[in-house]
């Protein structure tokens, strides 16, 4: 218990009597100091005892004392001791008055209780409480460590944490969801943070935060965030829920649990990081055509995943990548899986990530879903017609016999959201849609206004018709009437201009890939709506 006025009131040795505040005795001292100045407040730093013996100052004087007082309850001294016997021999009622009007509690010190007595008092209480802290801090520890080495994990460690704290603990993994909390009801309270949450992830570790009292049904509590791991990335964040800001003790037992949940989340990692080599050697087979070699490496870790459909999924992320759009798709795609129990193989690499997921599971799901918030975050943000935060390509179901095919799926589909600005493509809508959006290319308008530009240039000195004739004809599919009435020209006058296309570009017209090549330029030149 800390140091109170009660406390050195009631200590025998000391004589001290109450001659005002005698309702606010039990505030808290945090030292004890000797000041003769009139104006002692510049040296205060707040919840002090002042001892004086009104060597400097007129204690008979009423107006004198009222902005003396004042003084001292503004600079948050919680009580001002007055030896009698020395200048005065008793407390002046001035004094007294004053400190009565404005709640500051009054001590008499008599002659014979020297100040030193009082200081003494005061250090030798606060030493002891600290020491009781420390006491309480270590044997937290020990609890806690116990707790982390139990069965339950983490789980283990909050019970022990938010018994000691007398309130509640949740903690959250990398994405920002609640993978444990203590008590139980604490789960509904933790998950309302995810706002503040995301704001503690987004800064380099190690990062904290405070927030603000909630005032619903379940009590105005005061919550921290703390950031967990040991690198600038953030691996996860504990919360920690009381009605009152933390003690000595109850701050060593949260450093003593960020510290384990730390080890405990770093060697998770660890272990993550070895699952993530291992899952690049089986893609690296799945990719060369050996999926059962792939199966064999892969033994129960990834096999479940090889043995039935999956989807191929390739994220890379924009140049400048603020949010970590492509470290949240992975950790999204991990997390979804662990909770569902599924497979999941996720191979980061310079600038993408490669992740294989059960068809129709909750890792895909969760991957699109991250997609569509980040497309949603750049349009509200603003950002339209800016780059995308991130591309995704996913492929169509496959298996590992046919992982090679998927992989390249997932590839164009993720190069054609680059083309377009999109998050997220699927290689079904790729390959439901029109091969016209694609040539919106540059390098396809390139191509086309270089196999065209003889025949703009042709009709540019108004003498005929050429383009627009051979945008009839091929569109008739060669019927010289039906393109001839289109124009409404003569059919030989159009025949005599598709001899001047073929002279001028040195293609025949009866040549099928010329033909393609020419309408997909017309095409290109003219826009995807032509």
């Amino acid at each position: 218990m800390p140091l109170t006025l009660a406390s050195l009131v009631n200590h025998s040795a000391l004589k001290l009597t109450v001659l005002a505040g005698e309702d606010r005795l039990d505030t808290p001292v945090r030292w004890a100091h000797v000041s003769e100045l009139a104006d002692p407040v510049p040296w205060m730093d707040g919840g002090e005892l002042l001892l004086i013996t009104a060597m400097k100052i007129d204690a008979a004087d009423g107006e004198a004392m009222r902005r003396y007082v004042r003084r001292l309850v503004r600079a948050g001294v919680v009580g001002l001791g007055f030896a009698v016997g020395v200048n005065y021999e008793q407390v002046p009622d001035a004094l007294i008055g004053a400190a009565a009007d404005e709640g500051l509690p009054l001590l008499e010190v008599p002659r014979r209780t020297p100040f030193l007595a009082i200081t003494k008092a005061v250090s030798a209480a606060i030493a002891a409480d600290q020491y009781r802290a420390v006491t309480a801090g270590f044997e937290a520890q020990r609890e806690l460590t116990r707790a982390a080495l139990a069965p339950e994990g983490p789980a283990a460690l909050l019970a022990r944490l938010a018994a000691h704290l007398g309130g509640w603990a949740a903690l959250y993994d990398a994405s920002g969801a609640v993978v444990a909390a203590a008590p139980d009801w604490a789960a509904r309270r933790a998950a309302r943070l995810s706002a503040d949450v995301e704001r503690l992830r987004s800064r380099p570790a190690p990062a904290s935060a405070v927030v603000g009292a909630d005032d619903d049904e379940e009590g105005g509590d005061r919550v921290e965030l703390q950031s967990l791991g040991s690198g600038r990335r953030t691996r996860g964040v504990l919360a920690v829920g009381t009605d009152e800001p933390l003690g000595t003790a109850e701050r060593y037992a949260v450093h003593s649990a960020i510290a384990l949940l730390t080890l405990t989340t770093e060697r998770s990692r660890a272990l993550q990081d070895a699952e993530q080599r291992l899952g690049a050697a089986v893609l690296g087979m799945l990719l060369a055509g050996e999926p059962e070699h792939a199966r064999a490496v892969a033994g129960e870790l990834y096999g479940g995943l090889l043995e039935g459909p999956f989807r191929m999924l390739v994220a890379v992320a924009a140049e400048t990548d603020p949010h970590g759009e492509l470290s949240a798709l992975a950790d999204a795609a991990e997390t979804a899986a662990s909770r569902a129990a599924e497979p999941v193989l996720v191979v980061p690499e310079s600038g993408r990530v490669v992740v294989l997921a059960v068809d129709g599971g909750a890792a895909v799901t969760a991957c699109t879903d991250r997609a569509r918030e980040a497309e949603a975050r750049r349009a509200s943000g603003g950002e339209r017609g800016g780059p995308a935060p991130m591309s995704v390509g996913l492929s169509a179901p496959t298996t590992a016999e046919a992982a090679g095919a998927a992989f390249h799926q997932a590839e164009q589909a993720l190069s054609v959201a680059r083309r377009r600005g999109r998050v997220l493509v699927g290689h079904e809508e790729v390959a439901a849609g029109s091969v016209l959006p694609l040539l919106a290319d540059d390098a396809v308008r390139a191509f086309a206004d270089g196999m065209l530009r003889a025949l703009y240039e042709h009709d540019a000195t108004g003498r005929g018709d050429l383009v627009a004739s051979l945008r009839a004809w091929l569109a008739r599919h060669g019927q010289w009437d039906a393109a001839a009435a289109d124009l409404g020209v003569h059919r030989h006058t159009l025949r005599y201009r598709m001899r001047r296309v073929e002279e001028i570009l040195g293609r025949s017209l009866d040549d099928p890939d010329a033909r393609m090549e020419l309408w997909l330029a017309l095409k290109a030149t003219s826009g995807p709506s032509a």
